[in-house]
């Protein structure tokens, strides 16, 4: 007993001499200071620091907000991994330009009558700073859908109509239809989404109001696509689409005529490139007949046209020349997209595009007198699960680490014997059916997984694979929980925390100073 407590003794001595030589006089061991990741952090903390807060009213001069449709935070993920691996990084490190901005928030996203939202009652949340219906663009909840007369007596003012009465230059850009929801938020008062190219008698349609919209002297810069709408059904683009308008009105003509030659239309690539800035006064840009294309398939667009980030960067440098400031709305439409059809190649291929469209803006703009804003109007029901190892790909199947914490040779099995990818939908396109049985008793006595397609030999990494889901759906739904917002320049402070989607706008507003007296 003696010897045994003497030799305790003794190993504890060792023990705490041992301890105390790897501690530093800040009370740090060695495994901590030499770690890249505790000085990585140290760094990110003094710059956090030294950030200067303005959050005086109408300190910024311009106001630019991004919006990534249906940009959950498991997008921003996917997307932050899978745009590190492109530049040859495990990609869970990587940042996304606009993560790297000092000021971030969640945003709670639901409509006034849907837990789950949807792109116009969000959109108009944003641009208005009241929550509303679902599929109501401008319009306050307490009409019905659709009703067109008690749309016109409820209508919401924008910040965009804000900006136009204080005398500042505007702009929307976005890839999908410019009358689509969230760029018709800005500008459109109608109680149905729908009513892009054509509305009941009484009420005008959304590319009508876009043409004619009575604020100021118009929005400056228009960029995306949906030509379908600005052109009557018996005309033809050049890419050999009719147009949609059953009115006979052909409001390119229309929008020509108003602003006169400085006002520029163009419909290609060979037009975005031949843009002349200092002889440019109006821009309007339909790029498509309807959405413009997926970022990984632009190139084969017979027209062409620009990307998302080069959009911005003109639309920047075209508002830019406006003494009194600009707002501008710049939307990645087509992350949406991707993810209703169940295809996460493209939607986080697009979502790394509007992430360097948002660096664009960084990169021209000064953050002293320069609010830039970047959220999402909702998410979606887009899943990163299973546990694979730190840089697989993240369009890739699942593979795990061994019990030493290794990676594996080859990819985790699921309980039905098959492999399985890291992204996945909880509803959507991708449901395997049960070998088509479709008796909910035959469903409830199928095998385990009898349904699944063995992706062993399935390149889940292709631009034309679309991931399994849960349950069958036409179309991959809208999720409902929050969303994340991220902010630099004068009054990004005010968006940390947590908030309600319609509370953006005010901030904007504030920032920007247009509300008077406000």
């Amino acid at each position: 007993m003696i010897r045994t407590s003497i030799g305790a003794a003794i190993a504890a001595a060792l023990t705490a001499v041992t301890l105390s030589a790897s501690v530093s006089a800040e009370g740090l061991s060695a495994s901590q200071r030499n770690s890249h990741w505790f000085s990585e952090a140290q760094d990110r903390l003094q710059q956090a620091a030294q950030v200067e807060i303005n959050n005086k009213r109408g300190a910024a001069k311009n106001v630019i907000l991004f919006i990534g449709d249906g940009m959950g935070i498991s997008t921003v993920t996917g997307a932050r991994i899978l745009a590190g691996q492109m530049q040859g990084q495990t990609g869970e490190e990587y940042q996304l330009s606009f993560e790297k901005m000092p000021f971030a928030g969640l945003i709670k996203t639901y409509n006034t009558n849907q837990q789950t939202p949807d792109s116009a009652g969000t959109a108009s949340a944003l641009m208005s700073g009241v929550k509303t219906k679902a599929g109501f663009i401008g319009v306050d909840e307490s009409v019905a859908r659709g009703d067109c007369k008690a749309g016109l007596e409820h209508p919401l003012t924008t910040a965009l109509e804000l900006a136009e009465a204080r005398g500042k230059a505007t702009g929307i850009i976005s890839t999908a239809r410019i009358t689509h929801a969230t760029p018709a938020a800005t500008f459109a008062k109608v109680p149905e989404r729908d009513w892009e190219y054509k509305a009941p008698q009484g009420c005008r349609d959304i590319a009508a109001q876009l043409v004619a919209m009575p604020v100021g002297d118009g929005i400056d810069v228009i960029m995306g696509g949906g030509r379908r709408g600005f052109l009557p059904a018996d005309v033809t683009d050049l890419e050999g689409a009719a147009g949609k308008r059953e009115d006979g009105r052909n409001l390119v003509s229309e929008w020509q005529k108003r602003y006169g030659n400085n006002a520029v239309y163009i419909e290609d690539r060979a037009g975005f490139d031949k843009l002349d800035s200092k002889a440019t006064n109006k821009l309007l840009g339909l790029f498509q007949p309807s959405h413009m294309r997926y970022e990984s398939d632009r190139s084969n667009d017979k027209a062409g046209e620009p990307s998302l980030s080069e959009m911005t960067a003109k639309g920047i440098e075209l508002l830019n020349r406006d003494k009194d400031g600009y707002f501008l709305m710049v939307e990645g439409g087509r992350i949406d997209h991707g993810h209703h059809a169940g295809n996460a190649y493209n939607a986080l291929h697009d979502a790394v595009e509007f992430a360097k469209a948002v660096q664009v803006a960084m990169d021209k703009t000064d953050p002293k007198d320069t609010l830039i804003i970047v959220t999402a109007d909702h998410s979606h029901t887009f899943t990163i699960a299973g546990y694979p190892t730190r840089g697989n790909p993240i369009l890739g199947k699942v593979v795990s680490n061994d019990e030493r914490g290794e990676p594996m040779k080859t990819p985790q099995l699921a309980a039905d014997g098959k492999p399985y990818t890291t992204v996945g939908y909880a509803n959507g396109p991708g449901f395997a059916d049960l070998g088509k049985q479709t008796d909910s008793d035959a469903r409830m006595n199928a095998p385990v997984g009898a349904g699944r397609v063995d992706l062993t030999e399935v390149d889940t990494q292709a631009p034309g694979y679309f991931q399994e889901a849960l349950i069958v759906s036409e179309g991959e739904t809208h999720g409902g929980e929050d969303v994340g917002i991220w902010a630099r320049g004068p009054g990004s402070q005010l968006l940390s925390g947590t908030h309600e989607q319609n509370y953006v706008f005010h901030v904007m507003a504030h920032a920007g100073g247009l509300l008077p007296g406000r």
